[in-house]
């Protein structure tokens, strides 16, 4: 008696691709900006289709943040925005045409550091498709919000060790005009 039963792909059972939406990225022919999140820091990739395996046209992580100054979480709001728009610094001499965001399995919500990291690459330079809609607030893109709960008394046990908290959106500024300069 033969089995009806159908085994999906290794990596659809893992929960690692999404099949359906990564066709959908691919008929589009354009290159593809890969944004991942793992526990403590972000990574972004612009990725180009090759039937062999994708090719990684230009990458950066988080961490190289802190080349350029900053010293607080690696992935925060704050942080999801310098690392696109650090991405698009890097990246600015290529040509790369329209790219076609990827956020992967998760469902972005609005304002989350998913389009912060957006809202840095459409701001470093990159034509990627988009709406300004759900881009989160200026404030909360420069860490005000950071400096906001370290202020609160509640809180001087987890920023006892980074006391560069307070000044959050000063340093925000200055890797900003860092990354710029590159």
């Amino acid at each position: 008696m033969k089995s009806r039963y159908c085994l999906k792909y290794k990596r659809r059972r893992e929960g690692k691709t999404n099949y359906t939406k990564r066709i959908k990225l691919l008929s589009s022919a354009k290159n593809i900006i890969v944004f991942r999140k793992f526990s403590r820091t972000l990574l972004a990739q612009i990725v180009k289709f090759d039937p062999k395996g994708d090719k990684v046209l230009a990458s950066t992580d988080s961490r190289e943040l802190e080349k350029y100054g900053w010293k607080l979480g690696k992935k925060n709001l704050p942080a999801a925005y310098l690392t696109g728009f650090l991405l698009a610094k890097k990246s600015k001499n290529e040509k790369f045409g329209e790219l076609i965001m990827d956020f992967g399995i998760i469902c972005p919500t609005k304002g989350s550091s998913n389009y912060a990291f957006l809202k840095g690459t459409v701001d470093g330079g990159l034509k990627v498709a988009h709406s300004p809609e759900p881009f989160p607030d200026e404030a909360r893109i420069k860490g005000s919000h950071i400096e906001n709960f370290s202020a609160s008394g509640h809180a001087k046990s987890q920023f006892s060790k980074t006391p560069e908290a307070k000044s959050a959106s000063k340093m925000f500024e200055d890797v900003k005009k860092k990354i710029a300069s590159v």
